[in-house]
């Protein structure tokens, strides 16, 4: 496909726009930014402008570019989660994080919020991102989440910090570096052994101060919380968005609604964990502690979604068994838990741009937003799952960047530099 024409014009295909409508049209960017999108054929005087690039799409579907609120590009999905230390450790996380926000593309995801990361390795992805060196999703960032001494994740995934004052400066310090959010553990989890999933970690106290700093900043705060004295304590803290919440109860749920906190469910890990944990080297603790986690997840979510608890996309990918670029198989299990698949892709686009604050820009396809959008084989619509199989997704464009093309004669993995595609290697797709 042929680089640098003024605008592009995608037509004849299927769109679904992120806000409730799918129609068979065409929609034309310009800038990197949609200048038009409509039901029916091309205008003949685009077709024939000259400076307009007609790509025909047949029976495929364009979409807005998912969104994943909750990923740890630095894990690679393996069972051993280590810590990110020595520069030796740096390197090497920051090289895992280029390929698996690359592979993330690939899967259809052009916006991410990554929960928590050692070593500001994402705050170099991003630098790295902005000078061309490699491509990525849009990122929003964490740094370091923020967890009590010896609570969850303080080993391979967060800064110990302890009381009001000690919580307010770690916070003020992610901020400094750079983060859109700022995380918090507010309960045990399943990855820190010997800690039990359900266990209250950080106070209401320590973690309102947290959260008073980032708004006070413009950002947003995540509480990590599983169970329902953790979860009701990080909303009262006023946190954005609650993680997990497998274990949410109906007082929790109303806080929430009362509160307007935002519920990032994260299906896929735990049933990731389930299946494949024991075989691959986790442990019976962690494996068990997934398990009691699923029925009561299924239970709870279906709850929170009755009562109107706002719902957004999370992953957690790269936790053990959870690739990068296998994103979408949360809207699968979206579907099984009760939403039709509109409401899933709605979920994962113009919901999760709102939660992130980012709903100016991109998560439905409209004039005056960013060309963020992929382009996918077959209708969401009728099987959901299509979105679960690497080839179905054709293209995927990032700020009217083409960044992926599996109809090209070669692969094309990026756009990064000036005008010239960048043609890389399949193993990127591996």
């Amino acid at each position: 496909m042929t680089l640098g024409k003024l605008r592009q014009a995608y037509t004849g295909a299927r769109i679904i726009d992120g806000m409730g409508a799918a129609f068979s049209g065409y929609m034309v960017v310009e800038n990197g930014r949609i200048i038009d999108v409509q039901k029916g054929t091309l205008p003949d005087a685009v077709r024939m402008d000259a400076q307009t690039q007609v790509v025909e799409l047949g029976e495929y579907t364009i979409l807005p570019g998912m969104i994943d609120c909750h990923v740890h590009l630095t894990m690679d999905a393996t069972p051993q989660v280590g810590p990110i230390s020595t520069d030796e450790e740096k390197m090497l996380a920051f090289l895992r994080a280029s390929r698996n926000a690359l592979r993330t593309l690939h899967g259809g995801v052009t916006t991410v919020r990554d929960c928590g990361t050692q070593g500001n390795v994402d705050f170099a992805l991003r630098r790295a991102a902005s000078e061309g060196l490699c491509v990525t999703p849009r990122l929003l960032l964490s740094g370091e989440a923020l967890c009590m001494t010896g609570g969850h994740g303080w080993r391979f995934l967060g800064q110990e910090v302890d009381g009001v004052d000690g919580v307010r400066k770690a916070a003020r310090q992610r901020l400094k570096a750079g983060a859109d959010n700022v995380k918090l553990i507010a309960t045990g989890g399943i990855l820190t052994p010997g800690g039990a999933i359900g266990n209250a970690q950080m106070t209401v106290d320590e973690m309102r101060a947290a959260t008073d700093e980032a708004h006070n900043a413009g950002k947003i705060s995540a509480a990590h919380a599983h169970a329902a004295q953790g979860i009701k304590n990080a909303v009262l803290a006023n946190v954005d968005s609650i993680e997990h919440g497998y274990f949410i109860d109906p007082e929790g749920i109303d806080l929430m609604l009362r509160h307007g906190t935002w519920l990032v469910a994260t299906s896929t890990p735990i049933r990731n964990v389930v299946t494949h944990g024991l075989a691959g080297g986790l442990s019976q603790d962690m494996v068990d502690k997934a398990q009691s986690a699923i029925d009561a997840h299924v239970s709870s979510f279906k709850q929170a979604r009755a009562a109107g608890v706002k719902l957004a996309m999370g992953t957690d990918a790269g936790v053990p068994y959870t690739p990068h670029g296998s994103n979408l198989d949360e809207l699968v299990y979206f579907v099984e838990m009760g939403m039709t698949p509109m409401e899933a892709i709605q979920v994962t686009t113009r919901d999760s741009a709102r939660m992130l604050k980012m709903d100016h820009l991109v998560g439905t396809l409209e004039v005056g937003k960013c060309a963020d959008f992929i382009v996918v084989e077959g209708d969401p619509l009728v099987n959901i799952s299509i979105l679960r199989a690497p080839a179905a997704i054709r293209k995927v464009v990032l700020n009217g960047r083409l960044v992926m093309d599996r109809d090209a004669s070669q692969f094309l993995v990026g756009a990064a530099f000036g005008d010239q595609a960048v043609i890389g290697s399949r193993f990127f797709d591996a």
